[in-house]
């Protein structure tokens, strides 16, 4: 497929078909996505490929917690798991909180799921000295984590990065055999999905793009002189 119809036909894919993901297929992905940038190029991403059915159920088991904060938030109208917005919902209503199978779903009923790890040992997190929450080391981690989405994409098959279980960090690492130092980064459900989008709803690039400064003009494209 062409760059760009990649770019913007890849879309979070939730439903699968029941075609498997071949091996030859997932190695493909993973061969291409590998070229992905990191910090030093380190490539510290590691992947487990999980296709066992009863880790498959614990993985979502223990995304459970965080969506019922999730869905508790948004039913509050605030945004979940927000650093600069603190939440006002109650852990009792947390708890009560019910969450939609579907949720979940991606995870149980993809052939395969890739839990994308990071290895903290190979990270430079430039803002770990700021008074906030830590971004920058995804920097070495997401763009490795975007490929394979794109790569399943050309390959005719799709995904969705889900992060409600790395909330269950110390649990994942326990389930998967990770060590102390490795990060639970996304996790990815694969396979084919039940319908292919076409058209991506997005912002245009004048709405979040601007000239020198946060308040500076628009960018747009400049109009050819005639």
């Amino acid at each position: 497929m062409e760059l760009y119809e990649v770019m913007r036909t890849t879309f979070a894919a939730r439903e699968f078909t029941e075609d498997p993901l071949p091996e030859e297929s997932l190695v493909r992905i993973l061969d291409n996505a590998r070229f992905a940038p990191s910090g030093g190029n380190r490539q510290g991403w590691r992947v487990v490929v999980v296709r066992d059915r009863k880790t498959r159920e614990e993985i979502a088991e223990l995304a459970k917690p965080a969506g019922r904060r999730y869905v508790a938030q948004l039913t509050a109208g605030e945004a979940p798991f927000n650093t600069i917005h603190p939440t006002a919902v109650d852990d009792e209503t947390i708890a009560s909180t019910e969450v939609p199978p579907a949720l979940f779903a991606p995870v149980l009923e993809a052939p395969v799921v890739l839990v994308v790890c990071v290895d903290l040992a190979l990270v430079a997190s430039m803002d770990s000295q700021l008074d906030r929450v830590g971004i920058t080391s995804g920097a070495s981690i997401y763009p490795f984590a975007w490929n394979i989405l794109l790569a399943a994409r050309n390959e005719g098959f799709g995904g969705v990065l889900t992060t409600f279980a790395t909330a269950q960090e110390p649990a994942m690492q326990k389930l998967l055999g990770l060590p102390d130092s490795v990060a639970v980064a996304a996790v990815l459900p694969i396979g084919k999905p039940v319908k292919q989008l076409t058209k991506l709803r997005r912002e245009p690039v004048e709405s979040f793009a601007c000239l020198d400064r946060w308040e500076g003009p628009p960018l747009r494209a400049r109009r050819e002189a005639r």
